[in-house]
Parts: structure tokens; sequence; C-alpha cells
């Protein structure tokens, strides 16, 4: 056993701890579990033990915490260098951690009007403006990243990066929404979405009881 335990929020909406969770169970590295119901009396309390704010996720190594969903897929990455976490090309490496930067740091709209569910479709789902614009980046991106370095596999670099951990909630979020997709964004979030991590976690956040209003989209929806 690796030692390492993983704080993470509701899985049915909390896209950030999907991120390192994902890259710990699709390289099958041991791991535990401490989940924390968001927005509840309790959050507060059962994250106060962490240095993190009070936000999820945090990776516990020992005596070690790590925050923040990218810095903790940085460190599994250096921990783990046998699961090369980032692609070994350099100019490959460089635009997937650029294009996790930008999921990280940006996309607001499409963050916002779409949050993740894992429960629910929302048939006839019209983005606005600024998701509309997010969503039609995340494809180019997809397609720029997959034509130029995804030759050897069917990720976004070829092989499975944190990259591909950064775009999960966005790919649960796509198809949520039923957003049209071109080809090779399509056959991409198949690729992820299959997954057997994947379906794993999606499996474990549907049969959650939480609801979470915040978190809830205000629009129509059916069981996914």
């Amino acid at each position: 056993m690796t030692g390492l335990t993983l704080v993470i929020g509701n899985q049915n909406y909390s896209s950030w701890s999907l991120r390192p969770w994902l890259f710990l169970a699709h390289h099958e590295i041991p791991f535990n579990i401490k989940k924390v119901k968001l927005f509840t009396e309790s959050m507060a309390t059962d994250l106060a033990v962490h240095f993190s704010d009070t936000k999820v996720p945090v990776l516990l190594d020992g005596e070690l915490e790590v925050w923040d969903s990218l810095a903790i897929l940085e460190y599994l990455a250096e921990r783990f260098p046998e699961k090369q976490g980032w692609p070994k090309e350099r100019t490959a490496r460089a635009v997937a951690r650029s294009a996790a930067a930008e999921m990280h740091s940006g996309l607001f709209g499409l963050r916002n009007e779409l949050p993740m569910n894992c429960r629910r479709r929302f048939p006839g789902f019209r983005p606005g403006p600024d998701a509309q614009r997010d969503i039609d980046r995340v494809l180019t991106l997809w397609r720029f990243c997959r034509e130029r370095y995804g030759a050897s596999g069917p990720w976004l670099f070829g092989n499975f990066s944190a990259a591909d951990c950064m775009y999960a909630p966005v790919v649960m979020r796509l198809l949520s929404y039923e957003i049209a997709l071109d080809p090779v964004s399509n056959a991409y979030t198949e690729t992820l979405y299959n997954s057997p991590a994947m379906q794993q976690w999606i499996k474990e956040g549907t049969v959650e009881a939480e609801v979470i209003a915040e978190d809830e989209a205000d629009w129509p929806s059916e069981p996914f």
C-alpha cells in the first residue's frame, strides 16, 4: 500500500475531486477515500483539519498534504514516474501542461452554465454565448491535441495523461447537456466516458442520495 488518502466531495457534483481520483483509479494505484459532503453544516468542520481553506480535493501522503487538483496531479506524476503522468516528448508535455492550465484557470462560462451532474441529462439544453464560446474552444483544443500529438493512442496526447484528468469533468458536462460534437471530439469523449475508472466514478456518483441545489442546472432534466 502507498498510504495515500484522497479527500473528495460528492462524486455526483465535485468535478475538482474527479481529476486526481481518476489518475489514481486509472493507474490502479492503491489509495483510501475520505468523502466530505459538500454544502452541509459539517463540511467546514470536516475540512478544517486540512490546510486547504475548506476546499476539496486534498491528497494525504503520510504527513504531507497536497491541495488543488492540478497540484495533486503534478505531485502524483512525480510520485509515480513510471505512470508517465505527462507526455514524454518535451513539446507535447508543454502543450499538455498548457491545456491543463487553461482548464484550471478559465472556461468559466462552461463551468457556470453546465455544472457537472453524473445522474442527469438535460435534453434540448441551449448554452448561452459565454458557455458556447468555451465549448467551441474546448472542442478546438481537443482536435488540436489529438491531431498533433495523439497518434499513439485514443487519449488527448495518445497515452493517458494528467491532461485527460483535467478534462474528464468537461466530458461529463458535454454528454449530460447533449452538446453536439465533431467526430474527433465525439471519439475522445467515448474513450474517456467508457474507461473503467470513469465508469466506476459515475456508478458511485449516481447512487449518492444528496442533492446540492447550488450545483443543479436550472433546466428540465431526466435520469442519465
